[in-house]
C-alpha cells in the first residue's frame, strides 16, 4: 500500500508541477502517447534493441514507438509456434515487419511472410466521408510517399518474403495463402481493414494473432467501429491496448 501511495504522490507532483517531470523521467516510459511508471525493462533486452534498430533502419527514422513494436514482437513470437504464414497489410517501409524478421531470425523459419501495401500511401478511393472530414487524406499525403523500390531493397536479405503491391482487399487475391498464424492490419482507414479481416478470418488457425495497429488510437474511431461490428458478429472482443493498438485471438 505504501508503494502505491508513493506512486500516487509522484504522479500528483508531475501533474501539479511539470518541471518535476525531469526529476522522475528515468523511471517513466513516455513515448507514442503512452506514459507509464510501470516496469518496461524490455527496453534493455539485447534481442529487443537489435530488432527495434532493424525497424528504424528500414524506416530511415525512429518513430519512437518502442512499446508498440514490443507488442508486435510478442505477438509474432507466439504466432511463429503455430502452423500458418505471416501477413502484414499496411507495410509502408517495413518498420514492424523488419523488426519481427530480425527478432525471429526469419531466415531460419519455414514460414512465408506476405507484405501487402500500395507502397505509395492511401488509396483515396477507399477513404470514407467520415475519415475525410478528420483530415485523413491530407495527413497521409504528408506522411507517405512512393517507397516500393526501397522496400524491395530492404527485404532482400530475408528469405520467403512475398511483397504484393496494390490496394487491399483486391490485391489479396494475387497470391494463394492457405493458413495464417499472424495478421497485422495497419492501413489507416476502415474499408480495407474490414476487407482484409473478412478475407483472412477463415484462413486464421486456432490461436492466431490479429494485431490492429490503429484500433484504440485517437482519431481512428471509424476503424474501431468497423472492427467492433465484425467481432461482435463472431461473439468475441478486441482487447484495446494503451499503445493505441488492438489485439485479437482466433479461438
Amino acid at each position: 500500500m505504501r508503494e502505491w501511495v508513493g506512486v500516487f504522490h509522484k504522479v500528483q507532483r508531475i501533474i501539479a508541477r511539470p518541471e518535476v517531470f525531469m526529476e522522475v523521467s528515468e523511471s517513466l516510459y513516455n513515448e507514442d502517447g503512452l506514459v507509464s511508471i510501470h516496469n518496461h525493462d524490455f527496453l534493455n533486452e539485447s534481442a529487443f534493441k537489435k530488432a527495434y534498430k532493424r525497424g528504424v533502419e528500414a524506416n530511415e527514422s525512429d518513430l519512437n514507438w518502442r512499446w508498440r513494436v514490443k507488442v508486435g514482437l510478442w505477438a509474432a513470437k507466439h504466432a511463429v509456434m503455430l502452423s500458418g504464414d505471416f501477413v502484414e497489410c499496411g507495410v509502408n517501409k517495413g518498420f514492424l515487419s523488419s523488426a519481427i524478421m530480425e527478432y525471429l531470425d526469419w531466415n531460419k523459419q519455414k514460414k512465408r511472410f506476405y507484405l501487402f501495401d500500395t507502397f505509395s500511401g492511401l488509396d483515396e478511393s477507399l477513404v470514407s466521408k467520415e475519415e475525410r472530414r478528420s483530415g485523413r487524406v491530407e495527413q497521409a499525403r504528408v506522411m507517405y510517399r512512393e517507397c516500393y523500390q526501397e522496400v524491395l531493397k530492404n527485404f532482400k536479405e530475408f528469405k520467403r518474403v512475398k511483397i504484393v503491391r496494390g490496394s487491399v482487399p483486391t490485391s489479396l487475391k494475387a497470391v494463394n495463402i492457405e493458413r495464417v498464424s499472424f495478421l497485422s492490419l495497419d492501413m489507416n482507414n476502415a474499408k480495407p481493414e474490414l476487407g482484409a479481416i473478412r478475407f483472412f478470418w477463415p484462413k486464421l488457425v486456432r490461436g492466431a494473432v490479429v494485431l490492429l495497429d490503429d484500433y484504440a488510437y485517437t482519431g481512428y474511431e471509424p476503424q474501431k467501429k468497423s472492427m467492433d461490428k465484425f467481432v461482435r458478429d463472431k461473439q468475441i472482443e478486441v482487447l484495446p491496448l494503451p499503445t493505441g493498438q488492438g489485439l485479437l485471438l482466433k479461438v
